[in-house]
């Protein structure tokens, strides 16, 4: 599997996955911009602290991983995680 198989998107929701209770009521968009694209996760309000982590750790983490990622195919990823 290439890296052009796996979107953003994709490892974005695996993550996601991984750490909420409700899989279910997870929801992803992607933005896309001329130099950076901006995905919007929506979890759960139950969930939204595991994704956040304690000082926002966690959420640093996905950015990183996402970040690393994105160098890869020469793009640029904001990860928005987005309170309802």
């Amino acid at each position: 599997m290439s890296e052009s198989d796996v979107s953003m998107k994709d490892l974005v929701a695996y993550i996601a996955n991984a750490l909420v209770d409700e899989t279910t009521r997870i929801d992803i968009n992607e933005i896309e911009g001329n130099q950076t694209n901006i995905i919007e996760l929506r979890v759960a309000k139950e969930d939204i602290g595991k994704v956040i982590g304690r000082q926002g750790r966690t959420a640093d983490a996905i950015r990183t991983i996402i970040n690393c990622a994105a160098a890869k195919l020469s793009k640029r990823y904001i990860l928005q995680i987005i309170d309802e």
